[in-house]
């Protein structure tokens, strides 16, 4: 510690306070009831595809496998916020220690990258599938798909590390008190004693690199696949094709939409309150996760089908 004066000390805190949603403190166990309630959801929607893909043998194709590594992703970033959330909504337990917060944000970080690259290796998945029909089951091999994902992972990490790494370097010491309900970078960094802008720019060049990239190879892929779809195929092959294309690209968009309107609202410092800013973040973290089942499981065919077999009424062969 230094002095700042003769009675005067800087006190570096390692341990804080997730204080989310600060303008509704009477109703913080109230507030858990939706939290609880779309965790449940989560679990209960990612988990039944998982399942039923693993289950049916019609879905052990490459495209499937990708989609369960995408609700899988879903499952593990939500139980990386939700628990401790609730917990501090609940009995209070809102403390964490500063490895604690920062092996939060590298999941929540590293889970939402690993997602964008879920995204590309599906359209890559649709790519090959579509322009390269007949060298398809030569290219997407399993050896292929388990490649992919170490690619995915580490470029993941690569990104994620350099934020986790430049805020485990800062020191804490304007407050202990972060007015969010997960440990996120620009609201840990809020507190540091020291000039911070640099940091700032460096996670911003960080954000921006890595969506440009993933959503330009995500543009340019759907691109080749439409206009492949639209050139050559036709009839009921096409309408299958597209179909799956834009349920693919309508939950890339969900995931991408959220992610720029969280950051532009968190880089507005007038007129929005903390609540608002937490609510934008809640709807980035947990809403791709809680939709993704139900625009796989409603938008696509196999998957539909394969749900309702689970509850279609089995008396049939009792009638004569």
């Amino acid at each position: 510690m230094e002095g700042l004066g003769q009675n005067q000390t800087i006190i570096f805190y390692t341990e804080f306070v997730l204080f989310g949603f600060p303008g509704i403190i009477g109703y913080r166990k109230l507030l858990a009831l939706p939290f609880l309630f779309i965790y449940v959801i989560i679990l209960a929607g990612n988990i039944l595809i998982i399942y039923k893909i693993f289950m049916d043998p019609k879905l052990h194709s490459p495209m499937y496998y990708l989609m369960s590594l995408l609700f899988a992703a879903n499952i593990c970033c939500a139980t990386s916020v939700l628990p401790k959330f609730l917990l501090s909504l609940l009995f209070d337990m809102n403390r964490i220690t500063l490895v604690g917060c920062l092996v939060q944000m590298f999941f929540i970080y590293f889970m939402g990258a690993f997602e964008s690259g879920v995204i590309l290796m599906m359209a890559l998945d649709r790519f090959v599938a579509i322009c390269r029909p007949l060298r398809y089951n030569d290219i997407m091999t399993n050896r292929f798909l388990v490649l992919l994902v170490y690619i995915g992972i580490a470029q993941s990490i690569i990104f994620v590390i350099p934020t986790v790494v430049l805020a485990s370097r800062v020191q804490f010491c304007r407050s202990n008190i972060i007015l969010n309900f997960v440990c996120e970078n620009m609201g840990l960094l809020s507190l540091s004693c020291n000039d911070i802008s640099k940091l700032h720019v460096v996670g911003l060049i960080i954000k921006i690199f890595g969506t440009l990239l993933d959503f330009g190879l995500l543009l340019v892929s759907y691109s080749i696949i439409l206009y492949t779809t639209m050139k050559i195929i036709v009839g009921k092959a096409r309408y299958k094709a597209l179909h799956t294309c834009i349920t693919h690209l309508a939950v890339a968009m969900l995931i991408y939409l959220c992610s720029l309107i969280t950051s532009i609202v968190y880089r507005i410092r007038t007129h929005i309150s903390y609540d608002v800013k937490n609510l934008f973040n809640a709807i980035y973290l947990l809403m791709p996760a809680s939709a993704n089942p139900f625009i796989y499981g409603m938008g696509m065919k196999e998957i539909r089908q394969c749900l309702t077999k689970t509850w279609k009424p089995k008396n049939t062969d009792h009638m004569t």
